[in-house]
């Protein structure tokens, strides 16, 4: 206990690529409150069970779907696993009566989707097959098209990609999916926040998607853990429930069972408080702060990808990485190996020109 006690949690101020950040304080004290509380156990714990279907609404309004469907999951992962899940056990469902079944059940998504998605398809031994994207990072739509097949269980499109914050073209693999009797799931979990102040179609209003994964710890501002699921019709929940014969609820649909109330309760207070103008702001600032670092970088010769969102990826030699590592800046590297800062609500202007300052003595 003294060990614990002797310790501090990390400060944000020099924490540049993490995509969850510090939550709303309104949403700290709600998640402490709500701590001992199970989701999991609603019947028991009435009250938290009240507040999810409150959370599952709110999130609707945030992803412009009126009869929301889901749970507060504990983040992207569980949410695109579930995805996945629920879109193979309603394939085995129309096998089971008397409808077409893969013989072969794949999902396909863009190269850019979210490393959740390979534990998906492992865990549910179902193919992965990823295509590529294009040259502003955005899966391509050719590519989409003629890896669906009659055996393709889903389509996944990500809005706000982990490495560059693109937004794929949503409607267009909508319509493949659905061509192909294939469902379509929108990885929104980062931008899922932040899209509806920009001019993206993304959301449930702009497609027919089936399932969204979007996530309140993360510009949403709630602790960790409290991701979201989100489906627009209760066929996609009801197809993740399993029996639950010694609670007093007949079945579950959630993937962990037992959850803390902190999640559900946090992500209430933080979209209270802060949904639409709050996030709108915050929007801006984050925006603007993204677009003064990436001109930042152009005039000090370093090649930078144009951010579109609050993400920005530039080319640094791995010696300069690693000097900046060494200052204490918690930064972190897409697959090409280039340096990816995002601008969450903790990284202030003053940080990030301090990073600059620091990134200047480094490369001299």
């Amino acid at each position: 206990m003294q060990r614990v006690r002797q310790r501090k949690p990390q400060e944000f101020d020099r924490v540049l690529s993490s995509m969850c950040t510090e939550p709303h304080p309104r949403a700290h004290e709600a998640a402490v409150e709500f701590l001992a509380t199970n989701p999991g156990d609603p019947a028991t714990y009435q009250t938290v069970a009240d507040l999810e279907t409150e959370a599952v609404d709110q999130l609707g309004e945030i992803a412009g779907l009126d009869d929301a469907y889901g749970y507060i999951a504990s983040g992207g992962t569980e949410a695109n696993i579930q995805a996945v899940h629920a879109a193979r056990n309603l394939a085995d469902g129309a096998d089971t009566a008397g409808g077409d079944a893969a013989s072969d059940p794949n999902i396909v998504a863009p190269t850019s989707v979210h490393f959740s998605v390979t534990k998906a398809a492992e865990m549910l031994g179902v193919e992965l097959r990823t295509v590529p994207v294009d040259d502003d990072y955005r899966a391509d739509l050719d590519a989409v098209a003629a890896a669906v097949d009659d055996d393709t269980l889903l389509v996944i499109g990500v809005a706000g990609s982990t490495e560059y914050g693109r937004v794929d073209p949503i409607p267009a693999m909508a319509d493949i999916a659905h061509d192909a009797d294939a469902r379509m799931h929108v990885d929104a979990s980062w931008g899922g926040f932040i899209l509806p102040f920009t001019d993206y179609e993304w959301s449930f209003a702009d497609a027919p998607i089936d399932s969204m994964a979007i996530d309140p710890h993360k510009f949403g501002q709630a602790p960790v853990p409290a991701g979201g699921l989100l489906a627009r019709e209760r066929e996609t929940v009801d197809a993740l429930a399993v029996d639950t014969p010694y609670l007093e609820t007949t079945s579950q649909a959630t993937l962990t069972g037992t959850r803390s109330g902190a999640g559900v309760a946090g992500a209430v207070a933080a979209m209270d408080e802060l949904w639409p103008a709050g996030y709108r702001q915050q929007y801006r600032e984050q925006q603007a702060n993204a677009d003064f670092l990436a001109d930042e970088f152009a005039a000090r010769g370093i090649k930078v990808v144009e951010p579109t969102l609050p993400l920005v990826t530039a080319s640094l030699s791995p010696a300069t990485f690693e000097a900046l590592r060494d200052e204490e800046w918690r930064i972190a590297r897409t697959a090409d190996g280039d340096l990816r800062i995002v601008c969450m609500p903790h990284v202030t202007r003053a940080a990030l020109e301090a990073f600059l300052t620091d990134l200047d003595r480094v490369r001299s």
